[in-house]
């Protein structure tokens, strides 16, 4: 079953390739290529790749502040 988040609060602390598919409603390769983007806040831990929830929300506030531009 698909995890559904219904605010930032309820983000876990590190956030998997799978959440931020959910999260920004795309695809797993999009997903992928978005983790794996010049600026983007995701780590390797192990085998899989994080996204600390903190350096996220940092992102998106910096993205908004540019206004629509192509992430």
């Amino acid at each position: 079953m698909q995890q559904i988040y219904k605010s930032i609060e309820e983000l876990p602390a590190m956030l998997t390739v799978k959440d931020v598919k959910i999260l920004f409603n795309i695809g797993q390769a999009q997903a992928y290529e978005l983790v794996h983007s010049e600026g983007f806040p995701a780590m390797k831990v192990g085998g899989s790749i994080k996204v600390p929830k903190h350096l996220l929300i940092d992102w998106i506030k910096v993205g908004t502040e540019k206004g629509v531009s192509e992430c």
